[in-house]
C-alpha cells in the first residue's frame, strides 16, 4: 500500500523504480525488503515511498517511462538505477550522455537518482556494518579509503568488496542477488549520508515529497 501524505490540497505517491532484483520473483522481493528496510531507518516509516524491484537497468528506465505517461497529478515516480561510472553532471544528463535515455517530457530533474557508482558503493561505505554481517575474517585491507568513495570505479568497487569476503566462507562471502539485499537492508544511512553525496540527495528528494 502507499503511504501518502497531504501538500496542502494535494496527496503525493511517490513510487521508486529501482535497478535490481534480476528475474526472480523471489529476488524481486528481497530487493524491495533491502531498500524499503533502509528506508525505513533513513526517517520514512510512517510515509514510506513504494519501492518496485524492475531487474536490469534498462527495465528500470522503461518501467519509469512507463508510469511517466500513465500517473496522475497526485503520483511522483522516481527512478534508481547504478550510474555505472563517475558522474560530474545532473542525473538525467548523464544518463543522456552515457546511455543514450532521453528524460520523458514531464519529468523533473529530482526525478531521476543515481547509486553512484553502484549499489557496492553503499555497501563499502559502512564499515561497521560490514564486520558485523560478514564476522572476523573480513578484511578490510582491501577496501579502498572510506573518502570519495563515489569517484571509485565500480569494477574496482566490487572486486574489492569480493576479496575482502572471500574468507568469510562460500555461504558468507558477498554475492549479487539475496546475499546483497540482506546486507542492503543492514545499512546505517546515517553513514551513508555522511560518505555518499548522491545517497543524501535522494533523501532530500524523499523528504521534500513525502
Amino acid at each position: 500500500m502507499d503511504q501518502r501524505r497531504n501538500r496542502g490540497d494535494a496527496v503525493v505517491k511517490v513510487k521508486i523504480y529501482v535497478e535490481g532484483g534480476g528475474e526472480s520473483k523471489s529476488l524481486h522481493t528481497k530487493c524491495r525488503e533491502g531498500f524499503r528496510k533502509l528506508l525505513e531507518k533513513a526517517g520514512f516509516v510512517g510515509h514510506m515511498p513504494r519501492i518496485i524491484a524492475c531487474g536490469s537497468r534498462r527495465e528500470a528506465f522503461d518501467d519509469f517511462r512507463t508510469a511517466m505517461m500513465d500517473s496522475g497529478a497526485d503520483e511522483y515516480p522516481i527512478l534508481l538505477v547504478d550510474s555505472e561510472g563517475s558522474v560530474s553532471s545532473g542525473a538525467w544528463e548523464h544518463l543522456h550522455s552515457r546511455d543514450g535515455w532521453d528524460k520523458p517530457l514531464d519529468a523533473e530533474e529530482d526525478q531521476a537518482h543515481l547509486m553512484v557508482q553502484c549499489m557496492e558503493t553503499w555497501c563499502i561505505a559502512d564499515r561497521e556494518t560490514l564486520r558485523a554481517f560478514f564476522g572476523q575474517h573480513v578484511h578490510e585491507g582491501s577496501l579502498p579509503p572510506d573518502v570519495d568513495l563515489e569517484n571509485r570505479a565500480k569494477d574496482d568497487v566490487q572486486n574489492a568488496l569480493m576479496q575482502a569476503t572471500r574468507q568469510c566462507g562460500r555461504d558468507r562471502e558477498y554475492s549479487k542477488g539475496k546475499r546483497s539485499f540482506e546486507l542492503l537492508a543492514r545499512l546505517n544511512p546515517e553513514t551513508l549520508r555522511k560518505l555518499l553525496p548522491h545517497f543524501t540527495h535522494l533523501c532530500d528528494v524523499l523528504n521534500g515529497r513525502l
